[in-house]
């Protein structure tokens, strides 16, 4: 059974829904013992995904929608599930832990330029910390994600030199970008973007693509990654 990350009588009395929930100790704190004492497992690929509005992760329709791209074609020990964005990094298995449970901020709704600077930062050397930790876990790789996450995961990358395939495509995302638009790329639930994600472990496995059908555009009530 999981040891409690941080027990109740040391959580801090700071607020978990505001813009500065990446200074916040607590989540600091949780994030560190992921990096230091989490114990990862070994699977043939890692998949990362960006955290959800609705907590615990998995139980969002976002991470549904994932899930059935995922699991649909891999068995359920084949693919580790991390999820990263505001929360940092939090493999999913433990996405019921404080604080990763608590925090109501989105980083996609962030407009404070050093907020977004110093999160690209921060996340950046969290990602490529557990590439790091994670060098002999896993076979592949596969990050779905956009804006400012996207950002992190590609610094990530260039730090420790570990191939992730990053996903949508560039092109893909150049094809619906909507400069008009507040959140230009749109949303991860779109349809091609979708299909980036499963070819890519399609193409992994070597085995036929699968089309993936049209799903509800889930953006405006439970995605954390539509940043600028």
């Amino acid at each position: 059974m999981l040891k409690t990350i941080i027990p109740e009588d040391e959580r801090s009395k700071e607020p978990l829904d505001t813009e500065r929930l990446i200074y916040h100790p607590d989540m600091i704190r949780a994030n560190e013992w992921v990096l230091s004492e989490y114990q990862p497992p070994t699977r043939d690929f890692c998949i990362f995904v960006p955290c959800a509005m609705r907590k615990p992760y998995h139980t969002s329709p976002s991470h549904k929608m994932y899930d059935r791209i995922i699991f649909g074609i891999l068995d359920q020990e084949e693919a580790h599930v991390v999820v990263f964005g505001t929360c940092g990094i939090t493999p999913r298995e433990i996405d019921t832990e404080y604080p990763f449970t608590d925090y109501k901020f989105m980083m996609g709704k962030c407009n404070v330029a050093k907020i977004k600077r110093d999160f690209i930062k921060i996340e950046s050397k969290r990602l490529a910390r557990y590439l790091e930790k994670t060098r002999d876990n896993y076979n592949h790789r596969i990050a779905y994600c956009i804006g400012d996450f996207r950002t992190a995961m590609e610094k990530a990358v260039e730090m420790t030199n570990i191939e992730v395939s990053i996903i949508p495509k560039k092109e893909t995302m150049e094809e619906l970008a909507n400069p008009d638009k507040r959140f230009v790329y749109g949303s991860l639930s779109q349809q091609q973007y979708l299909q980036d994600f499963s070819d890519s472990i399609t193409e992994k496995m070597n085995i036929d693509a699968r089309t993936v059908g049209v799903h509800e555009d889930l953006s405006t009530n439970d995605m954390d990654w539509y940043l600028l």
